[in-house]
C-alpha cells in the first residue's frame, strides 16, 4: 500500500504545482478512447485463475490540460473477467469511473530537444469501482469499492487532432469483499484488489487553435508569446500615429486632418469659439489683414474683388492630397458669394503644388486640387458656364527645404473675369 500511495503523493504534489503555471493558448480538451489486456492480481479462491495477462477491457475518457504541464482526466473502464484453462468456470464483470490527474512528462523532460512526435504522460488518482459476479454465483449486490490507480501514456502524434497512445495502469482497490472469480469474500488489509491494464487506444484533440497543449513546447510557448507581444506592440505604434501632429493619436482624433500649429480640444477638434469654420488661431491674422463690413470682407484700399485677383484669398492643401484644409472653406465661400452678387463675373481657378515630387506629378495634382474647389462651387449653386480650372504646376518661388513655406504654395488661387 506504501508503494502506491507516496507516488500518488508526489503527483499530486507536482499536479498542484501544474495548475499554478501559465495557460497558453491551445486547445485543451481531448476525448480517449483505449481497450486491451487486464491482469488481475489477489484475490482469487482455490482453483480459480484466469489468463495472464487476458483481453477483456476498454476504457472511455474526457481529459483538460490546464496548460502544457498539468491537467484532469475523468474516465469510465470496464473489464470482463473469465477463467483459463486450468481454472473451474466463472464470469465477472468490473467497473470502475476515476478522476485523476495528468502530468505531460514529456514536456517536463523537453522530448522537442529530439523529437515532436512522441510524448509521455503520467496520470493518477482516485474513484468509486464494482465487481459484478455472474457464473458460478449470481450475486444479488455488487461489490462497491474505492480504487487508486496510477499509470504512463506514451503517446505518437499522428496529426494535430489525433494521437496514438499506450498505456499501463495499476489499479488498487480498496475494501474489496469478494475474490475475483465472486465465489468467497477476503479481508485483506489495505489494497485488498490489484489490477494491471495494459491499453491502446486513440486521443482526439477538440478546439479550434492548431495546437494541443500536449504538444505545447516551451519552445513554441515562447514563439507564440512573443508573436502575441508583437502584435500588441504594432497595435500600440498604430494607435500612438498623430498624422496632424496636433498631439491626438488618430483613433482618438475627431479632426484627423487639423492644420499643423493650432489649437485643439481633447478630442482634437480645433478651438473655433465663433464657429466659423475658421480656427481661432489662424483667424487673428485674417482680422488684422481685412476688415468685415457686415458679411462682405474687403480691405483697406478696396473690394474682394481685388483680394481674389491679388491671391490674398487661397484654399490651402495638405501635402500630396486634393482634399482642402477645412479651415479654407472659408475662401471658397467668399468667391461664392463674390459669384452670387455679380452674376456676370466668370472665375478661374488656379491650381498649384510644391517642388517635392516630379514635375509630371506635381502638374497632375496642381490641376486635381483646381477641379475639386471646382467641383465644390459648382455643388454650392456656381453655374458650371461661369467657371474654368487649370493646373498650374510647380510654385518655385519659395525655399523648398522649408516646410512652413511649401504649406503656402500648396494651394488653389481665383482670377476674376
Amino acid at each position: 500500500m506504501k508503494k502506491l500511495i507516496l507516488p500518488l503523493l508526489l503527483f499530486s504534489a507536482y499536479f498542484i504545482y501544474a495548475q499554478e503555471e501559465q495557460s497558453f493558448e491551445y486547445n485543451k480538451w481531448s476525448v480517449e478512447v483505449a481497450g486491451g489486456l487486464h491482469k488481475p492480481g489477489k484475490p482469487f479462491a482455490g482453483n480459480y485463475s484466469t489468463d495472464t495477462p487476458a483481453f477483456g477491457q476498454v476504457s472511455l475518457g474526457a481529459r483538460y490540460m490546464f496548460n502544457n504541464r498539468g491537467g484532469l482526466k475523468l474516465d469510465f473502464g470496464y473489464s470482463t473477467l473469465q477463467e483459463d484453462d486450468n481454472s473451474l468456470p466463472f464470469k465477472t464483470n468490473y467497473y470502475r469511473v476515476s478522476l485523476q490527474g495528468v502530468a505531460n512528462v514529456g514536456s517536463v523532460l523537453n522530448f522537442e530537444n529530439w523529437t515532436n512526435r512522441i510524448g509521455l504522460l503520467a496520470h493518477g488518482g482516485i474513484g468509486y469501482s464494482q465487481l459484478s459476479p455472474k457464473e458460478p454465483i449470481d450475486r444479488d449486490s455488487n461489490d462497491q469499492m474505492l480504487h487508486a490507480i496510477i499509470g504512463l501514456s506514451p503517446q505518437l502524434k499522428l496529426g494535430n487532432r489525433v494521437a496514438l497512445t499506450t498505456d499501463v495502469s495499476m489499479i488498487g482497490n480498496v475494501r474489496q469483499d469478494y475474490t475475483w472469480d465472486g465465489t468467497s469474500t477476503t479481508r485483506i488489509r489495505g489494497f485488498d484488489g490489484l489490477m494491471v491494464n495494459f491499453s491502446v487506444g486513440l486521443t482526439f484533440y477538440l478546439g479550434k487553435h492548431e495546437k494541443h497543449a500536449d504538444w505545447a513546447t516551451e519552445a513554441s510557448v515562447f514563439e507564440d508569446k512573443l508573436a502575441d507581444h508583437e502584435e500588441r506592440i504594432s497595435k500600440i505604434e498604430t494607435d500612438l500615429i498623430d498624422s496632424d501632429q496636433d498631439g491626438v493619436p488618430d483613433y482618438l482624433d475627431r479632426e484627423p486632418n487639423t492644420v499643423s500649429g493650432v489649437t485643439v480640444d481633447s478630442k482634437g477638434v480645433a478651438v473655433d469659439k465663433n464657429e466659423n469654420g475658421i480656427p481661432d488661431e489662424l483667424e487673428s491674422p485674417l482680422d488684422a489683414r481685412y476688415v468685415r463690413v457686415g458679411s462682405t470682407v474687403v480691405d483697406d484700399k478696396g473690394t474682394i474683388e481685388e483680394l481674389l485677383n491679388k491671391g490674398y484669398v487661397n484654399v490651402y492643401f495638405k501635402f500630396n492630397s486634393d482634399k482642402p484644409e477645412t479651415y479654407s472653406l472659408e475662401a471658397i465661400n467668399y468667391l461664392i458669394k463674390y459669384m452670387k452678387d455679380h452674376p456676370s463675373a466668370n472665375a478661374e481657378l488656379i491650381g498649384y503644388a510644391d517642388e517635392i515630387g516630379s514635375p509630371a506629378y506635381n502638374q497632375t495634382l496642381s490641376e486635381n486640387r483646381a477641379k475639386r474647389v471646382y467641383e465644390i462651387l459648382i455643388a454650392s449653386g456656381v453655374s458650371e458656364g461661369r467657371l474654368s480650372y487649370r493646373g498650374g504646376g510647380e510654385d518655385t518661388t519659395v525655399d523648398k527645404s522649408s516646410s512652413p513655406a511649401r504649406q503656402l504654395v500648396r494651394r488653389v488661387t481665383f482670377r476674376l473675369k
